[in-house]
C-alpha cells in the first residue's frame, strides 16, 4: 500500500467517526438521521437512475436490506440519546464484523481461520470491557441493547447486502436503489412517530444531516477506490482506526471520560476486527 493510499484510507475512517459524531451533535437526533437517510436518497437517485432496473431476484433482497438499515438508524439513534460517542460507536462497530464472521462460518459453511478465531476472541473481551465500562462509570445502561442491536443490524444488512449484491449481479445499482429504500422506509416512519415537524427543522439540523450524508458516502466512496489501489483485506483492516478516531473525537469534542479501561477495550476491538479482516 502506498502512502498516498494509506493517508487516504485513514481520512476515510475520520469521515466514518465524524458523521456519527455529527449526529451526536444535534439536538434532535431523529431529525438528523431523516437529513442523513434523505440526503442519502437524493445523492443516491442519480446513480439509481443511470443503472438498470432491478431484476425480480432483487427486490426481495432490498426490501429486507432496507428494512434492516431503517432498524439500524433507530437503534443507532437511540443509542447515541443514552450513550457516549466514546462508548457507543466502538462496541456497534466491533461487534457487527464478529457477528458476521460468526454466521458465515455456521449458516454459510464458510471456512474460518485461526486468526479469525484469534481476532473474534480478542474482539469479544474488547467488547465486554468496553460493556463493563458501562457499568462501572454509573453510565446509562439503556444504551448498550440500543448499541447491541445496531450491531446486530449492521450484521444482518452487510450479509443481506453481500448476498443481495451477488444475485442482482450489477452492485453499483444495488447499491443505489438500496439508499433510495432505505430513505422510503425511515423518513415515513420518523414523520409518523414525530409529526411533519421533523421534516421542518432548522437550517442547522438540515445542514449537519447533509454534511453527515456527505461524509458518509465520501467514506464508502474512498473505501472502493482504495480496494483498487491495495489489498481487499488491508484496506478494510485499517478502515477499523475510525473506532480510535470516534474515542478520540468523543474526547476532545464532547468531553467524554478517556479513561485506561475505555483506551485498552477500544485498542482490543481494533486489533480484533483487524485479525478477522486479514
Amino acid at each position: 500500500m502506498s502512502f498516498g493510499v494509506f493517508l487516504a484510507v485513514l481520512f476515510a475512517a475520520f469521515l466514518h467517526a465524524g458523521w456519527n459524531a455529527l449526529i451526536k451533535m444535534g439536538a434532535d437526533k431523529l431529525g438528523g438521521m431523516v437529513m442523513l437517510s434523505v440526503a442519502h436518497g437524493v445523492l443516491a437517485l442519480p446513480l439509481a437512475l443511470i443503472s438498470p432496473w432491478p431484476s425480480a431476484e432483487t427486490w426481495p433482497w432490498l426490501i429486507g436490506s432496507g428494512l434492516i438499515h431503517f432498524a439500524y438508524q433507530v437503534f443507532l439513534m437511540l443509542a447515541y440519546q443514552h450513550g457516549d460517542l466514546s462508548r457507543v460507536y466502538p462496541i456497534a462497530r466491533g461487534t457487527a464484523p464478529m457477528l458476521v464472521l460468526i454466521v458465515s462460518m455456521l449458516a454459510l459453511s464458510d471456512a474460518i481461520t485461526a486468526p479469525e478465531v484469534a481476532g473474534i476472541l480478542v474482539l469479544g473481551g474488547g467488547i465486554a470491557l468496553m460493556a463493563r465500562g458501562v457499568l462501572t462509570n454509573g453510565e446509562s445502561r439503556r444504551m448498550l441493547p440500543y448499541a447491541f442491536g445496531a450491531a446486530l443490524a449492521t450484521a444482518g444488512y452487510t450479509l443481506t447486502d453481500g448476498l443481495g449484491a451477488r444475485a442482482s449481479g450489477e452492485p453499483v445499482a444495488y447499491v443505489g436503489w438500496l439508499m433510495i429504500a432505505s430513505a422510503l422506509f425511515y423518513a415515513p416512519a420518523a414523520v409518523a412517530l414525530k409529526g411533519r415537524a421533523v421534516l421542518r427543522a432548522s437550517p442547522r439540523a438540515w445542514g449537519l444531516g447533509m454534511i453527515a450524508a456527505a461524509a458518509s458516502f465520501g467514506a464508502y466512496a474512498i473505501a472502493v477506490w482504495a480496494m483498487t489501489r491495495a489489498p481487499i483485506a488491508l484496506v478494510g483492516a485499517l478502515r477499523e482506526t475510525s473506532i480510535l478516531f470516534a474515542v478520540l473525537i468523543g474526547w476532545v469534542f464532547f468531553r467524554e471520560r478517556l479513561d485506561r479501561g475505555k483506551l485498552i477495550a477500544a485498542a482490543l476491538i481494533v486489533a480484533g476486527v483487524m485479525l478477522t479482516r486479514l
